[in-house]
């Protein structure tokens, strides 16, 4: 914790608000445990775990079938990683695209896609059989997205660079829409400190803002009867409970509980002054002494 207050008090403040325990802040400048997912677009699942089994350790993620925890981040020597037959992936970041649950010959939109895990993914739970719109609204980032999407063997996917507001035009339209918003990054402290460096309650604000905006958008392009994931790597609850109550507040959107094999911290009904709806409860909040991944944020709402 000294080390935290050392770097950045304000962000010591803020978060000790939240979860003060020891487990909490030792966690969250542990290094992370690394994490595969194992790509059935390209090959049988048990094919290419036993193939992984004769040099690596594996641990089966409880809420993923295709997840493994792996004794190595050497990914650039692994030769599976070259063919495209495993992602490297955050366990948590594993977790939206499983609660979105896309089926064959649906059309979602993944609405902030880069740098395409979770976009994989979804082809992945999908057979490649219907279309994915994968947007991100950076160029840069865009080439990223289109060189894994390549490598992974992903074919129903079609990439747009836009700001994801402009999707707000295309109402009624998607049977699913995933929005992993661009968040302060909370969670990803265990994979570099430059994101504890660099917080600051500005930048918790601004990413505040453009959340309301996407989320809004998000749920405009939602067809009735579909299903948004709205999902952050951050704590936050500006970033987090807060964007979930201003949908409620604003739209007919409800929520639906989500219910994962893993553990996860209560989510925040009240926080600095401000009280958020009661529903926000179904939302999954996870801190990173829950199951020893990144922090992280789920909400799955339906349009009635």
């Amino acid at each position: 914790m000294e080390e935290v207050l050392k770097i950045n008090r304000s962000f010591y403040e803020r978060y000790s608000q939240l979860d003060e325990s020891k487990e909490f802040w030792n966690l969250l400048l542990t290094p992370l445990r690394q994490s595969i997912r194992i790509n059935t677009l390209k090959a049988p699942l048990d094919y290419v775990k036993s193939r992984l089994e004769e040099k690596y350790k594996l641990e089966p993620i409880p809420w993923v079938k295709e997840g493994f925890f792996i004794n190595t981040h050497e990914f650039g020597k692994m030769i599976e990683y070259s063919l495209g037959l495993v992602f490297p992936q955050e366990a948590s970041s594993m977790i939206p695209p499983v609660v979105l649950d896309p089926k064959p010959g649906e059309l979602v939109l993944d609405m902030a896609a880069a740098p395409g895990a979770k976009t994989t993914q979804l082809a992945q739970l999908m057979g490649n059989e219907g279309c994915i719109i994968a947007n991100d609204m950076k160029k840069w980032r865009v080439n990223v997205l289109i060189a894994n999407l390549n490598r992974f063997g992903v074919l129903n996917t079609r990439v747009t660079v836009k700001d994801g507001a402009y999707f707000s035009r295309f109402e009624n339209t998607f049977d699913k829409v995933l929005l992993d918003a661009p968040c302060s990054s909370v969670g990803m402290v265990r994979k570099s400190f430059k994101f504890l460096n660099n917080w600051s309650m500005k930048k918790v604000i601004m990413y505040s803002n453009i959340q309301k905006k996407l989320i809004l958008a998000a749920y405009k392009a939602l067809k009735p009867g579909g299903i948004l994931v709205y999902s952050t790597c951050t704590i936050d609850p500006f970033e987090n409970e807060e964007i979930v109550d201003y949908l409620l507040r604003k739209t007919d959107a409800k929520l639906e509980k989500i219910n994962l094999p893993l553990k996860s911290t209560p989510p925040v009904l009240e926080f600095e002054g401000k009280k958020y709806s009661e529903e926000v409860k179904k939302c999954l909040r996870l801190h990173p002494e829950d199951n020893n991944t990144e922090a992280f944020f789920v909400a799955k709402i339906r349009k009635p």
